[in-house]
């Protein structure tokens, strides 16, 4: 292909007219050439009168549409398969028609996408997410146990919408919802999702997204395994439920939801909890908490009747008598022993004073011994006589007798002449007196 020639500057004074910029698009789109364009036919219109047939294929992953113009029969030749919501591949050349300023595809081959093609490119997808990280369990969320709104992406007065809302509001009659209405097949309904998907993830009040469709076949539940769809899902904040088709349908949708429902009757029940089951739960915990409470009631009343009838707190005052009574046993002992100790040690003393007596100078002294001691003046206490020879004549005797003393003088002893008696001196007198 030559490249394309500078296009001269056009100025508001040399302006170019209609007909010369409709001739250069022409140019630029013939330059194109044949192409093969794969789409779903969103509208199909087959003039008789003219042999031209109109057709609109839709991109099913985003809001862009093409015409599409063909002969009659090629339309008719088609069959079943060249029909409204199908995928095809055409073969076509692009044209600009210069009289409406239009761009169509004059179509020469029309060829329906089969299931076998459908599902391998499923299959393809399947594996590029799951290599992503899509489907990992780790990353899927856990829809809350009560959610205050319940956002609903469905089908206008489908029965989809009546499953999940009656079975939901069966189990629990205060159950919100926020319902979207979208399409649920066809080359609108992927954009129309995404955008429902979008609004209800913004709803601060949403606590959970579910996506609920009835069943169909292969190419009605197409548009829950796109790849746009599919990556929506998997990038909103809010817990998706995925409720498409029957328990055999199995969308990519599915395995990148945080929760995964067989039908749309399931998916009602698993949002919401049953009123009646959770009325009955509560009521059981109560009863088992009543007897829980109860049996602690009377275990401890119990224990505390047992504390009760232990001796030392049904009579306190018994181990005090009886360690009263041990008291005064024993004071009484000790005094009995005490007094025999003293009236021991009352006999030994008088033993011992017996003893002493006996052997002490006054026992002596009263049998009519005498002690004759000799005073001396300022030298002490006077020294015991032993000896005659320890006096002489003249010196100061003390006698002491057993009921006294007396002075006596010493003399020379005298021939033996009869003696008169003389008078007891009292004691302490002078010579030949008592000593006092």
């Amino acid at each position: 292909m030559s490249r394309p020639t500078p296009t001269p500057a056009t100025t508001p004074e040399q302006p170019w007219p209609v007909r010369t910029v409709a001739r250069k698009i022409a140019e630029w789109v013939d330059r194109l050439g044949a192409v093969w364009v794969e789409g779903q036919l969103a509208q199909v219109t087959a003039r008789a009168g003219t042999g031209t047939a109109f057709l609109v294929l839709r991109d099913p992953a985003a809001d862009v549409s093409l015409q599409l113009t063909a002969p009659i029969g090629l339309v008719r030749d088609g069959g079943p398969a060249v029909a409204e919501g199908n995928r095809v591949v055409v073969h076509g050349r692009p044209s600009f028609f210069l009289g409406r300023g239009t761009l169509s595809l004059r179509v020469t081959e029309i060829r329906a996408v089969g299931i076998g093609e459908l599902l391998a490119r499923i299959e393809r997808l399947r594996k590029l997410l799951a290599a992503e990280g899509l489907f990992d369990p780790a990353r899927k969320r856990r829809p809350p146990f009560l959610p205050r709104c319940i956002g609903l992406v469905t089908g206008r007065a489908s029965a989809a919408e009546h499953d999940v809302v009656s079975n939901a509001t069966a189990r629990w009659p205060a159950a919100r919802f926020r319902i979207e209405h979208v399409a649920t097949q066809g080359a609108l309904s992927v954009p129309q999702i995404v955008d429902a998907i979008a609004r209800l993830d913004r709803d601060a009040d949403v606590d959970v997204i579910v996506l609920a469709r009835g069943g169909g076949s292969v190419e009605d539940l197409l548009p829950f395994s796109d790849e746009t769809l599919c990556r929506a899902v998997a990038e909103c904040r809010t817990p998706v439920v995925s409720a498409i088709g029957h328990e055999p349908d199995t969308p990519l949708v599915d395995h990148v939801a945080d929760v995964r429902c067989s039908t749309p009757t399931e998916a009602g029940r698993r949002l919401v909890p049953d009123l009646a089951e959770e009325t009955a739960r509560i009521a059981g915990l109560r009863d088992r908490a009543g007897r829980a409470l109860a049996g602690w009631v009377d275990r401890e009343e119990r224990l505390l009747a047992a504390l009760r009838a232990r001796p030392v707190l049904a009579d306190p005052l018994r181990l005090l008598d009886a360690r009263h009574t041990d008291v005064e046993r024993l004071r009484e002992s000790a005094h009995a022993c005490l007094v025999r100790g003293l009236d021991r040690r009352g006999t030994e003393v008088e033993h011992l004073r017996a003893r002493l007596t006996t052997l002490g100078p006054a026992a002596t002294l009263a049998r009519g011994y005498a002690i004759v001691q000799r005073v001396v003046d300022g030298k002490g206490p006077p020294p015991v006589l032993r000896s005659v020879d320890e006096v002489a004549d003249g010196d100061r005797l003390r006698i002491r007798v057993g009921d006294g003393a007396v002075l006596a003088t010493v003399a020379a002893e005298a021939p033996p002449k009869k003696r008169t008696a003389r008078k007891r001196a009292p004691a302490g007198a002078g010579t030949g007196s008592t000593d006092g």
